[in-house]
């Protein structure tokens, strides 16, 4: 059952009407639909049609904050606000070739000088919330400047996001674009990313000191990402375990860091001397352009992880002003590291690694 939303109706009405017949689409017709906080329900697709848009308001107030009583420990930069939430939901998704714009600037001081806007003291909603949801399909839509993370999948299943278009102003900081956190069968692709933070992400927050999380079997193929920050983060060192994940055919460019694993000791939890495990990465078939370091795997003395290592980069073409960089700890050593077929401009930088294989590594300018 099809519902077509016009300009001026409510977009939750329309949901919400769909959800009580079993679930349908909510097809948004063409023109600005200005909305606050949605909540998306089972089995109901969001279909943003061509020349649609749905423009995020300017106000925090009109974002609600997510809750959930699995949710209610993390809250990360002070903000549960967002423009479109799911919370324990199956077979929901959003697709179409219209545009979901999250008004960013709008929410920092853009007079500022430097690198990056100021950020408010108000907090600034996420565009694409989901957390506990099964079945999730994310297709062809453009997400435009979100002021936070554009999408934050927690506990998510089974989730399948291809071909969309994530651009955010690259002056905004913590504008992520997909940050895949504590899911399971996860496959991102044909998309093109553009941020002023991380491009893509793969963290394991822990809800609470004795809680789980895992992050694995994520699969991401075929994207360009452009980022100011990183074009792909793993983890942080408070995180729990994130395994068996593989990057393949992707361009990585513009003025940020290529491939990241960055545990410094500002990004603990409070009380916590490290906790992550990372294990069975694979990158391969991977073009990276920077002017900062393309590949990086460093832990801060002082910080003990499980374990970081079990990472492939393979078929890799780098071009970059600074090395690659394996930098680990007297309590964390990075091991079981391999390069195989990689060409790179600059030689590597290695302290604190063992088992670490160079497979027809080509270093062209030292």
């Amino acid at each position: 059952m099809d519902i077509k939303v016009s300009v001026g109706e409510s977009i939750q009405a329309a949901i919400e009407a769909a959800s009580s017949n079993g679930g349908g689409r909510v097809v948004i017709e063409p023109g600005v639909h200005s909305s606050g906080t949605i909540y998306l329900k089972s089995n109901v697709e969001l279909h943003v049609g061509r020349g649609a848009v749905i423009q995020g308001s300017s106000k925090p107030e009109d974002y609600d904050d997510f809750s959930d009583p699995g949710f209610e420990d993390v809250s990360p930069e002070g903000s549960r606000k967002c423009l479109i939430a799911a919370a324990n939901a199956t077979n929901i998704a959003i697709t179409g070739d219209g545009e979901i714009n999250g008004a960013g600037p709008d929410f920092y001081d853009t007079t500022a000088e430097g690198r990056f806007f100021a950020k408010p003291p108000h907090p600034r909603p996420r565009m694409v919330q989901f957390f506990n949801c099964k079945n999730v399909l994310i297709e062809g839509a453009s997400f435009i400047d979100s002021p936070g993370w554009t999408f934050w999948l927690i506990s998510c299943e089974d989730v399948a996001i291809r071909r969309i278009k994530i651009t955010g102003c690259q002056r905004m900081i913590n504008n992520d674009g997909i940050d895949i956190d504590g899911c399971r069968r996860v496959t991102v692709s044909d998309c093109l990313i553009r941020t002023g933070d991380d491009s893509l992400v793969l963290r394991a927050i822990r809800k609470g000191p004795d809680r789980t999380a895992c992050c694995e079997d994520v699969t991401v193929t075929n994207c360009v990402l452009d980022s100011w920050c990183q074009g792909i983060r793993v983890g942080c060192p408070s995180d729990d375990t994130i395994r068996n994940c593989t990057f393949s055919n992707i361009v990585i460019q513009g003025e940020g860091r290529g491939i990241i694993f960055n545990n410094p000791k500002r990004y603990l939890r409070p009380g916590c001397t490290g906790y992550m495990d990372v294990n069975n990465l694979v990158f391969s078939n991977i073009v990276i352009d920077t002017k900062r370091v393309p590949i990086g795997i460093n832990v801060e003395e002082g910080i003990t992880l499980r374990h970081l290592g079990g990472v492939t980069f393979s078929n890799c073409r780098i071009r970059s002003d600074q090395p690659c960089k394996l930098e680990g700890a007297a309590e964390t050593i990075i091991e079981d590291v391999r390069f195989s077929q990689v060409k790179l401009n600059k030689a590597m930088e290695i302290h604190h690694a063992r088992e670490v294989a160079l497979d027809s590594v080509t270093i062209t300018d030292v």
